[in-house]
C-alpha cells in the first residue's frame, strides 16, 4: 500500500503470473489491478481486484483500516478483473454499502446470483459526502462496458477513472507509459472513441490534479500530456506524422517490395516510418502502429481470391475499432488473378475519411523495373509534404503558394520576442501580383495584432481540409497572453524565424508589414511576400467547409445551450448569466438555446 494523498491510499496488487490479458493481449511485464481506499469520517473503497489476489488485497486494506470497518464499496466497473472479489469482501465486511448504478447491479446479479443486502443505486451526477471528501459519480457508458462510471473527488481533486488512462504492465516495472497505454487503449477501448470524447468533455469542466486508473500508474504530473493523447486517440487522429508499411508475404516477393518502399521513404526524409511483418509481429502492437501513424501501406498477396490471412485479420481489427481519418496505399501481388486491392477497398467502404492513394501497385509474382519505378513514385507521393518541409529553409518564392488564398481559414504565426504565438483568421487577401502584396485583417483584441504591429512580420499558414477541430481549439479559442500555444509542439521555421505549422497546411507565406490601416475594430496589415511555398496538394479549408464538416454539431436531443463559437453544449434549462464556455472561454452571450 502507499499514499496517494494524505487520506487516499493505494491498496491494489501486481500480477506477474498472467501471460495473456483478456485471453489475447501479451503482457510481458504483467498487470496491475488497482484499488483505492479513502480514509475519511466514512471510509470508502474503490473497486476490488482479480479473483486470484484476494488475500493480498484484503491484507492491504486491513493494514490501513487498523481494525476499523469500511462504510462503502464503490463499484465503477463490473469486469471480473475489478469486481471478482465483491462477495468475498462482503462476507468479511457484511455491513458495507455497495455503490453502483442500475446496470452495475444487473451485472452483479448475473455474475454472482446473490442479492446485495446493502446497496446504494446512484444516478449520473449523483454524489456522496463522507466528511471532508465530496464524490460525484459520472457515468461513462461504453468506456468500455455499458455500466462504467468514474468518480470525481472535489476535496483532493482526484479522478478515479475506471479503465480510462490505464495501461498494460505491473506497477513494479518501469517502462514507457505511452507505448503500453496506447496498445491497451486501442485493443480494449478503441472502438468507443465517441464515448471517450464525451467523457473528456465532462472531465474538461473539472479541476483534476490526480488521475487514479484501475490499471497502470497513478498520474499526478503533466496531466495535459496524458489527456491530450486520449483526445488524439479517441478522435481517431494520427499521433505521428509518417508512414507505417504492413506486409504479408509467402515466398518473399511482397516482402521485397515492402522493404524497397520502406527504404525509399527514408530516402525522401519521411519523418517517421516503420516496417511490420504481420505474420511475426504482435497483432496488438501492429494495430497500435496503424492508429499511431498518419499514413499506412498495405502490401499483401492474393490468397484464395481474397487476401492473406494475417492481413485479413489485421484489417478486421482496424475496422472493429472504427479506423478512420487516414491515407492508405496498397501494393497487391498475384500470379494469375490479383484480387487483394479490390478486397481491401471493399472492406474499408464504410470507413470515414479513408483516402486511397492511386494507382494501386500491382505485382505479378515478382517485381519488374516498372514496379520499382511505381514504388519510387509512391514513396515520393507519400512524402510530398515532408519533402516540402525540409526545403522550407531554402529561400523560395513560389507564386503557386498564393493560389491557396481564398475565403478560407488560416493560422497566422508571430513571435513577441519571448515566445511564438498563433491565431485563426479568415481574412487574407491577395492585393497585387507584381509585386505580390497581401492584406491580413486582425481584430485589435487579439494579442497577435499587438505583436505584429510591433514586429512588422508574420507568417500565414493556409489550412487544408484535413485540419481537425482541435487545431481550431488550440489557436482560436485561447489567448497568447495567457498560454503558450506552441508548448510541446514540434515546429519548423521559415527564413524569418517564425513558425510554419508542420501539419494540416497546403502552403505558407512569410510576410513583411509595409503599411497598417486602422479599420476601427481591426487593423489591416498590407504586406509584401518575403517567402512562399506550396506544402501539399490538398484543398484549402474554406470557412463553409469548416462550418459544415469540421465544427462539431450540437447534440440536438439534449436540453440546453450550445456555444456558437466552438459547439460545446451546456446541459440545462437555464444558462447562468456569468457562464463561461470551458472550451473557448466565450461568455453566455455566445450561447443559443437548443430547441
Amino acid at each position: 500500500m502507499k499514499k496517494v494523498t494524505n487520506s487516499i491510499y493505494y491498496v491494489g496488487v501486481n500480477d506477474h503470473k498472467i501471460d495473456l490479458f483478456e485471453g489475447q493481449y501479451v503482457v510481458p511485464n504483467g498487470m496491475a489491478y488497482n484499488s483505492y481506499l479513502v480514509d475519511d469520517d466514512l471510509i470508502v473503497i474503490f473497486d476490488t481486484v482479480d479473483i486470484n489476489f484476494y488475500d493480498e488485497w484484503i491484507k492491504n486494506i486491513k493494514a490501513v483500516l487498523n481494525g476499523r470497518k469500511p462504510n462503502f464499496l464503490v463499484v465503477q466497473h463490473m469486469e471480473p478483473d475489478h469486481s471478482a472479489n465483491i462477495m468475498r469482501f462482503l462476507k468479511e465486511y457484511p455491513d458495507t454499502f455497495v455503490i453502483g448504478n442500475k446496470k452495475t447491479f444487473v451485472m452483479m446479479n448475473q455474475f454472482f446470483h446473490e442479492d446485495i443486502k446493502n446497496k446504494m443505486e446512484v444516478e449520473d451526477g449523483g454524489f456522496l459526502k463522507t466528511g471532508h471528501h465530496n464524490f460525484t459519480f459520472v457515468f461513462a457508458p461504453m468506456v468500455h462496458w455499458p455500466e462504467v462510471m468514474v468518480t470525481y473527488d472535489s476535496e483532493d481533486k482526484v479522478l478515479f477513472s475506471a479503465d480510462g488512462f490505464g495501461k498494460f504492465g505491473a506497477l513494479d516495472v518501469e517502462e514507457d507509459w505511452a507505448f503500453e497505454a496506447r496498445r491497451y487503449y486501442f485493443g480494449i477501448v478503441g472502438k468507443y472513441g465517441a464515448q471517450v470524447q464525451n467523457l473528456l468533455k465532462k472531465a474538461s469542466t473539472l479541476d483534476i490534479q490526480i488521475i487514479c486508473p484501475l490499471h497502470g500508474p497513478i498520474l499526478n504530473e503533466n496531466l495535459g500530456y496524458y489527456i491530450n493523447l486520449y483526445d488524439i486517440w479517441s478522435s481517431y487522429r494520427p499521433e505521428v506524422d509518417g508512414v507505417a508499411v504492413f506486409y504479408t508475404s509467402v515466398y518473399g516477393h511482397t516482402k521485397e517490395a515492402a522493404e524497397l518502399l520502406f527504404n525509399k521513404l527514408k530516402k525522401y526524409n519521411c519523418p517517421k516510418c516503420t516496417l511490420v511483418d504481420l505474420a511475426r509481429e504482435d497483432m496488438a502492437k501492429s494495430v497500435e502502429d496503424a492508429f499511431k501513424y498518419s499514413k499506412i501501406v498495405l502490401a499483401t498477396t492474393t490468397y484464395n481470391a481474397g487476401i492473406f490471412p494475417f492481413m485479413d485479420e489485421f484489417i478486421n481489427h482496424l475496422l472493429e475499432r472504427n479506423y478512420q481519418n487516414r491515407t492508405v496505399a496498397i501494393i497487391e501481388n498475384g500470379t494469375w488473378a490479383p484480387m487483394a486491392a479490390k478486397v481491401i477497398k471493399d472492406k474499408f467502404v464504410n470507413s470515414k475519411n479513408v483516402t486511397f492513394v492511386e494507382p494501386v501497385i500491382k505485382i505479378m509474382s515478382s517485381m519488374t523495373d516498372e514496379n520499382k519505378e511505381s514504388i519510387e513514385k509512391l514513396a515520393s507521393s507519400l512524402c510530398e509534404e515532408y519533402i516540402a518541409r525540409n526545403e522550407v529553409k531554402i529561400a523560395s518564392n513560389d507564386p503557386k503558394a498564393l493560389y491557396n488564398i481564398g475565403y478560407g481559414l488560416y493560422v497566422v504565426t508571430s513571435n513577441d520576442g519571448k515566445r511564438d504565438n498563433g491565431l485563426i483568421v479568415n481574412t487574407v487577401t491577395q492585393l497585387t501580383d507584381k509585386p505580390n502584396r497581401i492584406a491580413v485583417n486582425i481584430n485589435k483584441a487579439n494579442y497577435s495584432c499587438e505583436v505584429i504591429k510591433k514586429t512588422k512580420k508574420l507568417n500565414v499558414n493556409c489550412l487544408s481540409i484535413d485540419t481537425p477541430f482541435e487545431v481550431f481549439k488550440s489557436y482560436g479559442f485561447r489567448s497568447g497572453k495567457d498560454v503558450n500555444k506552441f508548448e510541446g509542439v514540434e515546429v519548423i521555421r521559415s527564413l524569418n524565424g517564425l513558425v510554419v505549422l508542420p501539419n494540416y497546411i497546403n502552403a505558407f507565406m512569410s510576410l513583411n508589414v509595409e503599411q497598417i490601416i486602422d479599420l476601427d475594430t481591426h487593423l489591416m496589415f498590407i504586406c509584401s511576400v518575403e517567402e512562399s511555398k506550396v506544402m501539399s496538394s490538398k484543398e484549402t479549408m474554406t470557412y463553409n467547409y469548416y462550418q459544415n464538416f469540421v465544427k462539431p454539431k450540437p447534440e440536438t436531443k439534449k436540453t440546453g445551450w450550445v456555444c456558437k463559437v466552438c459547439g460545446y453544449v451546456y446541459e440545462g434549462e437555464n444558462l447562468p448569466e456569468d457562464y463561461v464556455c470551458p472550451l473557448c472561454k466565450h461568455g453566455a452571450s455566445d450561447f443559443v438555446k437548443i430547441n
